[in-house]
């Protein structure tokens, strides 16, 4: 049987973080009034950030796919080997799915891009992240496999926003159960994974796997944390039962419910088990140097310390850890956000033991996990020069209902595409400090086309604007004028650091550089095609909020001067400048609302080409 290590780990937490004061912002208050539990529940949980993947129009950022996918990648990314064809096993965990057919593995599965491989999807609660651990750590140790990737998901907020209870005929008179609306104040979204191979790492520091145990207790209680009954209707045992989807919903059995009156047995249930394990042999007290516990709410966690004490087994308070109270409650996800944050953060030393504890309400489970910190810390650890997301200032009129629409709308398209590009691979060898001249060669010659083409696709537009708004047509025709040449700094760079100009001048586009050409082309070629203003947005504000961050740690890790990355410094400089004209469209009396919402599409389809340009690269 071969030892198995975790690697790496990584996370994807959607959005910025939400406040206490702005969770109804995105849930939505229902029927416009504000939960009348809601600050009972905060101040129990004490939760005071959480990440939503919804926008405060209660639209999705992101599938639970998707989620779980980019914490796979930002684990692969941190891993010390390069990995993608190496992976055997693909083992998920979520409490909800996006389909309810096929399984969320496979989902997940095709969201990575990943090579053929077996996949395992493990449906449940806040445990199953724990099936799936077990399960990838059983595949390797058994030597089926040498390297697999375990991942917990959730995305509960999709199924609290207010028009799900709104629509509910049986809550037309009467406010929304405390079961449901416990949950809408306890839960979040975000997804983590880990790599586990049957060898440590390289370098740095992996976490030996001593052993995993996984109880139910399901044959000694009754469903606790559930969806799809309703338990106050003895008439149907399930959803399927009712004689339409419609009546289900209305009688509140698709409802996410907690049994208030079960969920106090969980931490007993919990404790026990510690009990029988140390019994067993299992665990010793006094050689946990990490108790890493996922309790839902600071509630369970002074119930959870007070069980321990009663039982003389209790582990110091100040081995205990946890990051609920910033990262939120984020399910089965939950103890590898905990687990990311302790080893990438540099909190662990080599020879110290970490013990994982997961309770699970749903029909009461208990998880435990037994880690050795093995390595070396003396190495430098990965540095990740990743910045929390922000838009491009951008100003407006906020009497004005359709810009502050407009404008609310692009930074939400902002922040998504910033926190997917820092998950493109060149982008985040440039985070960690991995980027090299190759790299930087290659990122020159992948997008110089894509720069030749700016101001040829704005010139185009310039053509289709009606003579009515010529102001208009003059502001597309002065951008068009600033960048025409902009190419020709590119190549200066390519061959101050030692790159033939004839190979960035014959390169051809890669197949993300056509998309993109081929869809700016295509809007700029219709009647007043001022949605264009929605890719300059992306454009331009790469050059605002990137470019001489971006230039400036090239130069610094390649050992480069300003004038060999001139043409990241000189956008970040002009580009603010292209701002001033973005903000003439934006508060030109001709916006529409219909006009706004070309203007967020276009600036989506911008964002998600622009990222397959970087992801394409030398993909011809």
């Amino acid at each position: 049987m071969n030892p198995v290590y975790i690697t790496s780990i990584g996370k994807f937490l959607p959005g910025s973080p939400v406040g206490n004061d702005e969770i109804e912002d995105y849930l939505g208050k229902i029927n416009g009034k504000s939960s009348k539990s809601m600050r009972r529940i905060l101040g129990q949980n004490k939760i005071r950030f959480r990440h939503y993947a919804m926008d405060k129009e209660q639209k999705a950022l992101y599938s639970n796919a998707e989620m779980a996918a980019l914490a796979i990648r930002d684990a692969l990314n941190r891993n010390k080997e390069a990995l993608d064809h190496k992976i055997d096993f693909l083992a998920v965990g979520t409490t909800q799915g996006d389909l309810l057919v096929p399984g969320f593995a496979s989902m997940v599965h095709a969201e990575t891009n990943l090579p053929v491989m077996e996949v395992a999807t493990h449906h449940g609660v806040c445990a199953s992240g724990m099936q799936a651990m077990k399960n990838a750590y059983l595949h390797v140790r058994s030597g089926e496999q040498h390297t697999a990737v375990s991942c917990a998901s959730e995305l509960p907020s999709r199924v609290f926003k207010h028009t799900r209870f709104e629509a509910q005929k049986g809550l037309a008179d009467r406010p929304v159960p405390f079961d449901t609306d416990f949950l809408r104040f306890m839960l979040s979204d975000g997804a983590g994974a880990a790599v586990l191979q049957h060898q440590p790492a390289a370098s740095g520091l992996s976490l030996r796997i001593e052993w995993i145990d996984n109880q139910s207790y399901a044959n000694l209680y009754d469903v606790c944390m559930y969806a799809g009954t309703n338990k106050e209707n003895d008439g149907h045992a399930s959803w399927h039962d009712y004689s339409s989807i419609q009546e289900a919903a209305s009688d509140g059995a698709i409802n996410l419910k907690q049994d208030i009156r079960l969920v106090n047995e969980m931490p007993k249930v919990g404790v026990n088990r510690f009990f029988e394990l140390a019994d067993e042999g299992k665990i010793d007290p006094a050689a946990i140097d990490w108790m890493v516990c996922h309790y839902s709410s600071h509630f369970f966690r002074d119930e959870i310390f007070r069980l321990l004490q009663l039982g003389g087994l209790a582990i110091p308070e100040e081995k205990w850890f946890t990051n609920l109270y910033t990262k939120g409650n984020t399910g089965a996800a939950s103890i590898y956000i905990m687990l990311e944050e302790l080893l990438n953060e540099g909190h662990l030393k080599p020879g110290e033991q970490v013990l994982c504890m997961v309770p699970e309400s749903g029909r009461f489970q208990t998880s435990y996990m037994l880690l050795t910190v093995v390595g070396s810390s003396n190495e430098d650890r990965a540095v990740i020069e990743e910045r929390q997301p922000e838009a491009p200032h951008l100003e407006y009129n906020e009497a004005d209902d359709v810009q502050a629409y407009l404008v609310r709308q692009l930074v939400q398209v902002w922040i998504d595409f910033e926190q997917k590009l820092a998950h493109v691979p060149v982008i985040h060898k440039l985070y960690s400090h991995k980027f090299t001249l190759d790299d930087y060669k290659a990122l020159m010659e992948n997008i110089r086309q894509q720069v030749i083409d700016g101001s040829q696709w704005i010139a185009r537009a310039a053509s289709y604007i009606a003579i009515e708004h010529i102001d208009l047509r003059s502001t597309f025709i002065a951008h068009a004028r600033d960048e025409h040449r902009d190419f020709q700094i590119l190549e200066r760079n390519y061959v101050a650091v030692g790159g033939d100009i004839s190979t960035i001048q014959s390169g051809e586009k890669n197949i993300g550089s056509e998309a993109l050409s081929a869809y700016l082309f295509q809007r700029a070629s219709r009647e007043n095609p001022v949605d264009l203003i929605g890719a300059m947005w992306i454009i331009e504000g790469l050059g605002c909020r990137m470019a001489r961050y971006w230039g400036e740690m090239i130069r610094d890790q390649l050992g480069l001067g300003d004038e060999e990355v001139s043409f990241l410094l000189y956008h970040s400089d002009s580009d603010e400048k292209h701002f001033e004209r973005l903000e003439a469209v934006v508060q030109h009396p001709m916006l529409t609302a219909d006009i706004a919402a070309r203007i967020v599409k276009t600036a989506k389809t911008t964002a998600r080409l622009y990222l397959l340009q970087l992801e394409e690269l030398g993909n011809v």
